[in-house]
């Protein structure tokens, strides 16, 4: 019986990425993995909608308030952090990918940041370079794991630090209005009128 064990691959400054024993295993380790990456990415647009939503609807409401003078400083306060949210929902859905495209500017397929299975990645890669990593790759099972592995790493990097974070900032930007709001109104007498 042939031993299923796949060839180190060395990469310059790291320890070399051996798989014993790939397998039905592994595989489902990473689909579920990425599935539940991909789940995340859709929760954080619902999120940002919803904030985007909310904010538009108190701006709304709060616009005819300002031609009252009791009024007028907490609205101010109220529509400029529901603006602020505006912006930080937006910019956490919007795409992360440069304005301008290049391709004579080649990508460093050896670099951490290059993920093959990404297309802001590859899409700088001709069809025979492309051809060729892709072949490479499935064609050496440690490979496989390891683009598989970079992959999941990449969208949970992408998820943490961009969407997840001004999601977050949306939502204590949008509280904080709120509360500034209420505060205002108490010391402007709002409240009372």
């Amino acid at each position: 019986m042939e031993e299923n064990k796949s060839k180190s691959v060395n990469r310059p400054g790291s320890n070399s990425f051996h798989v014993d024993q790939p397998g039905g295993h592994l595989d489902h380790m990473m689909k579920q993995t990425r599935s539940h990456h991909v789940q995340l990415s859709v929760m954080a647009d619902s999120k940002a909608n919803m904030l985007l939503t909310v904010a538009t609807v108190v701006i709304t409401l709060s616009v005819p308030h300002l031609v009252t003078p009791e009024l007028r400083w907490g609205m101010l306060v109220i529509i400029f952090f529901s603006f602020l949210t505006i912006v930080l929902s937006t910019y956490a859905v919007m795409p992360k990918l440069p304005l301008t495209y290049k391709p004579n500017n080649r990508p460093d397929m050896k670099a951490p940041s290059f993920n093959l299975l990404f297309f802001g990645s590859f899409v700088r890669l001709n069809l025979e370079e492309y051809l060729e990593a892709m072949e490479s790759v499935v064609n050496d099972p440690s490979q496989t794991y390891e683009v598989m592995i970079k992959e999941i790493y990449t969208l949970g990097d992408f998820l943490a630090r961009k969407k997840y974070r001004f999601i977050r900032l949306a939502y204590l930007t949008f509280i904080f209005g709120v509360f500034s709001s209420v505060v205002t109104l108490i010391f402007t007498g709002g409240l009372l009128a």
